[in-house]
């Protein structure tokens, strides 16, 4: 396997939020705490340290003892939540949503990323103990987000009419996604694992949370991945301060809301807080909590509470109170020892508008770490780049800019208006100057000139690449296909293929190679060459 790193900025597929970030900006230093390096890491670790208890130890343990008794966990995921019940055991963590078969590609990268920044912390820190969890979002109602996966170009797809925390989703019907799932995967050894992986996750888990689970562990178990859902009571009732605090004062809403206009001035906001951010979670809704004249309602339904009566809903049923996309950073952050959030580019961006909701709180800012991304490259694929002399960073160009830089690399007579432009810019300065000393009305028609002369240069030079296109057109072809295979849709593979396409062809080396290869601390893109 061949590995090759591009700087984030040199992709064009990372905003501007995410540079910033990576090149410690001072733009952006206000939103983040400690910047994910070992040194970072060493300044969290004693943060972390004085805020977490050992009654929160012994409630995760608990928990997740209680949830591992509905799969086989690996010994070292076994000695991990044993190990949580310990001060000196540390989380990092990462969350998604429960994409069915795990939805896009990046899955694997978040939850690589997670493992291997263990393993790196514990070859610094080897007195302390480092503890990959993945966050299933079962607390989560956007169904039509995960209802599918992609598989070499075409959707499959679970439909369903059920309502409320996906999480808690029966999975009937995912039998019949399987069947037309397996008419797409062959006989091999590979498409039959696959087969059996879909069956024993969908058919034989009576809800989503469960299938999720056991696919997640079928997969990371041996590295010692732990996999929390935390819809359950006994983790929510950690949280009940901080859920009555939210109704009683709308922390949330008014810390954000100051935050965002801040963060606004230079960087894109990622979510809007709501007057209460909190959801009413039941087998059948996850629905909005509203306030109207002092009365609590679920928005929707028939359901309200004068405060003091909610406050006795909110102690009996901690359960019912889900957090919406603004508290469930502060939640996970109260029930887990946790150092370090890994996730993809907006997922950190909306982190960081909640900074100053957290100093409000007096919870731990964890470290934000953007999770490694990838291209996978096949040795077939890699020669093709190399006889059209396209370099991995290349091939990540959008495609007119693409296929112009090759077009004009090969051509011989080459058309370039640069010292034209140059030259007509040059008399338009001095056109106007005369005009300001003569009469200023003619100003404006000596700017539309230029615009116009220089606009007809432009329209020359693409009227010539366009001749040169066509002069060329089996080049243009060959590279039109090449990148279309690589980038689908002209996005990053990672957004759109689902990890059974490579498995399919790779195996599990899949997975030793993706985790050989990443590595977290870089910060920069990587290129695998399989």
């Amino acid at each position: 396997m061949k590995v090759t790193h591009i700087p984030f900025k040199k992709t064009g597929f990372f905003s501007k939020t995410m540079l910033d970030y990576l090149e410690e900006s001072p733009k952006i230093k206000p939103f983040y705490n400690n910047f994910p390096s070992l040194e970072g890491f060493e300044n969290q670790l004693k943060i972390k340290k004085a805020h977490f208890s050992t009654d929160k130890r012994k409630t995760l343990v608990d928990v997740l003892t209680t949830q591992y008794r509905k799969v086989t966990a690996t010994p070292k995921t076994q000695q991990n939540i044993a190990d949580l019940s310990l001060e000196n055991t540390f989380t990092v963590t990462t969350g998604h949503q429960l994409n069915l078969f795990t939805g896009p590609l990046y899955f694997l990268y978040k939850i690589i990323s997670t493992i291997n920044l263990c393993e790196k912390l514990t070859e610094k820190y080897p007195q302390e103990n480092f503890v990959p969890i993945y966050w299933m979002a079962t607390e989560d109602h956007d169904f039509e987000e995960i209802n599918y996966f992609n598989f070499k170009g075409k959707k499959v797809q679970w439909n369903s009419n059920q309502s409320g925390g996906v999480g808690r989703f029966s999975t009937e019907g995912l039998a019949e996604v399987l069947a037309i799932f397996s008419e797409h995967l062959g006989t091999s050894k590979n498409a039959v694992f696959l087969k059996e992986l879909f069956k024993k996750a969908y058919v034989k888990h009576v809800n989503l949370a469960d299938a999720t689970r056991y696919i997640a562990n079928e997969l990371f178990g041996e590295y010692g991945l732990v996999i929390i859902d935390a819809d359950e009571k006994a983790l929510k009732k950690a949280f009940i301060p901080f859920v009555e605090d939210e109704l009683k004062n709308q922390t949330s809403y008014k810390k954000v809301t100051q935050t965002i206009e801040e963060f606004g001035e230079n960087y894109k906001i990622q979510v809007n807080p709501r007057e209460i951010n909190l959801f009413y979670l039941t087998e059948e809704i996850r629905e909005r909590i509203i306030i109207e004249n002092d009365i609590f309602k679920v928005n929707d339904t028939n359901i309200s509470w004068t405060f003091e009566d909610l406050q006795k809903e909110i102690h009996e049923f901690p359960e019912r109170f889900s957090p919406n996309v603004i508290m469930r950073p502060l939640y996970q952050e109260v029930i887990l020892p946790n150092l370090c959030y890994v996730g993809g580019g907006g997922e950190l961006a909306y982190w960081m508008e909640l900074k100053q909701y957290f100093e409000a709180v007096k919870v731990p800012f964890p470290i934000l770490l953007l999770r490694n991304s990838a291209q996978i490259l096949s040795e077939k694929q890699a020669r093709k780049l190399t006889k059209l002399t396209i370099s991995s960073e290349e091939i990540l160009l959008k495609q007119n800019e693409l296929l112009q830089k090759k077009v004009v690399e090969i051509t011989e007579e080459k058309v370039d208006f640069t010292t034209q432009k140059e030259f007509l810019k040059q008399q338009f300065i001095q056109l106007k100057e005369v005009a300001k000393k003569t009469d200023i009305s003619f100003l404006g028609a000596v700017n539309a000139q230029e615009k116009k002369q220089l606009k007809g240069l432009e329209n020359l030079e693409k009227r010539w690449l366009r001749a040169e296109k066509r002069h060329h057109k089996d080049l243009v072809a060959r590279i039109v296909v090449l990148q279309n295979e690589i980038l689908p849709n002209g996005s990053l593979e990672e957004r759109h293929r689902n990890f059974s396409e490579y498995y399919l062809e790779y195996g599990n080396s899949l997975i030793k190679n993706l985790k050989n290869g990443l590595k977290p601390l870089q910060l920069e893109f990587t290129v695998l060459i399989f």
